[in-house]
């Protein structure tokens, strides 16, 4: 194989979201976000964890950028905490919460580190979930707008690239249809609704950013994995087709064709999401760039038992307690496949059916099982995951994909949602009892494959 190489002026970055690395909960005049109230009913995560505290990234974030400057990145996709900056979600400006971003991207900047900033990574402020329902309601795209305003008139003399919205249909399912993450629900006769809200939302967001900011690049980043028939059946063929309409080109064919997936929308017909005059056409507004997530693949199997989708999806988190091996495969801590060929199939999608956009990949990354020996963390397979993937993001773009860039999931160990703190993705290990941060055999290999791409 030959050595793994990038481009002199790609994109290196790690990724972070605000609730699983800041901590500070309720400090400096910081609302409440749905976050904060779902991890703390009983029951919710993992042990009862919370990102109260989490990786205090809030009071570290000096610490944490000299890291990043260790290991060579020259990008950084952190989110802003949308209560942090409105305690309300409208209205009143909190301004400690503009002054600390500021900060923040004032050191990154000296670093010689670019920020790429995500406005929603799922915390939507308590105040308009407790108001309206959150994105059940339309009225959520509007505040969102406001708020993306708010951070662009802010920040803009600091911040180029923006990102709306990060993985709308995990906030969408695991939030309003599974009840796994916050607000909690199990209502999947919502998913189109709210997913036509969120999406609106980048729509009206990013208008109000390039109304600010006419020179930014604004993009959105949306969640894809690849569904595979179960067994060769043609009612397993079927299944798998329309588990890619509803995990994949549920986000992709209104962002880039102007409307949903048809076999999708017909199965939901009963429960259509309300779109109004011009809604599509402004969803369907060109982007700068798509941010792409891409961890693993999934099957699909055919299934009466499921209603509308009689479709079943088979993989996920399995409830794994490890890393384990199955069948020669090796799979993460979180049950799931370890298969480079997902990444590689995603982006021949973008490439072939969706006009070869210029794309990010803005999360991959693996959990697995970390010790601390000697004051080292020695991560071998996490090293061969990043190894795979990142070799066949290379491969799509020696077949013509435009990917300016990739941010690893995620610079350090953190509040994984409802997983809370037993799953560890960081290329940087954290003592959540100390803060201790020690850099990863991974985060030495990114930072190796870093320096050997700029050196060209």
């Amino acid at each position: 194989m030959p050595e793994l190489i990038f481009p002199k002026d790609f994109v290196f970055g790690t990724a972070t979201a605000a609730y699983q690395i800041e901590g500070a909960y309720a400090e400096d005049g910081r609302g409440l976000s749905i976050w904060d109230e779902f991890s703390h009913r009983k029951g919710k995560t993992h042990k009862g964890d919370n990102g109260d505290v989490a990786c205090d990234h809030y009071h570290r974030y000096p610490e944490d950028i000299a890291l990043m400057g260790e290991l060579g990145v020259n990008a950084y996709r952190m989110s802003l905490s949308w209560s942090r900056i409105l305690p309300e979600g409208t209205g009143k400006i909190n301004q400690a919460g503009i002054n600390h971003y500021r900060r923040e991207f004032d050191a990154l900047l000296e670093a010689g580190i670019t920020p790429y900033v995500t406005l929603f990574h799922w915390d939507l402020p308590l105040a308009l979930h407790n108001k309206y329902g959150g994105f059940q309601n339309r009225q959520a795209a509007h505040d969102f707008a406001e708020y993306a305003e708010v951070a662009a008139k802010a920040f803009g003399d600091q911040v180029k690239h923006w990102i709306t919205l990060n993985e709308p249909w995990e906030h969408c399912v695991m939030g309003h249809f599974m009840g796994e993450h916050a607000p909690g629900y199990h209502r999947p006769w919502t998913f189109m609704k709210v997913m036509h809200n969120l999406l609106l939302g980048h729509a009206l967001g990013m208008e109000r950013i390039r109304d600010v900011l006419p020179d930014a690049t604004v993009g959105i980043t949306t969640s894809h994995t690849p569904a595979h028939p179960f067994t060769d059946r043609d009612k397993d063929h079927e299944a798998a087709a329309l588990a890619n309409e509803f995990l994949n080109f549920v986000t992709l064919d209104p962002l880039y064709k102007g409307h949903y997936p048809e076999e999708l929308s017909r199965r939901f017909r009963y429960f259509k999401p309300g779109v109004e005059t011009g809604d599509m056409e402004r969803i369907n507004a060109p982007i700068d760039f798509i941010g792409v997530n891409n961890y693993q693949r999934e099957f699909a199997r055919h299934t009466y038992l499921v209603p509308f989708l009689n479709t079943w999806i088979v993989g996920g988190t399995q409830g794994a307690e490890r890393d384990f091996v199955k069948d020669g495969v090796q799979h993460t801590s979180m049950g799931w496949e370890v298969y480079p060929e997902a990444i590689y199939e995603v982006l021949g999608w973008l490439r072939n059916d969706y006009d070869n956009p210029t794309t990010m990949i803005t999360e991959n990354g693996a959990a697995f099982e970390d010790e601390v020996i000697d004051g080292e963390v020695h991560d071998p397979k996490r090293m061969d995951f990043l190894e795979g993937y990142m070799g066949q993001v290379k491969r799509a773009m020696d077949h013509g994909s435009d990917i300016t860039g990739y941010f690893v999931w995620t610079l350090i160990d953190n509040f994984e949602w409802a997983a809370g703190f037993a799953k560890r993705f960081g290329i940087i290990h954290v003592d959540h009892q100390t803060q201790e941060r020690i850099i990863k055999g991974s985060g030495r290999w990114y930072a190796d494959l870093i320096r050997r791409s700029q050196a060209q």
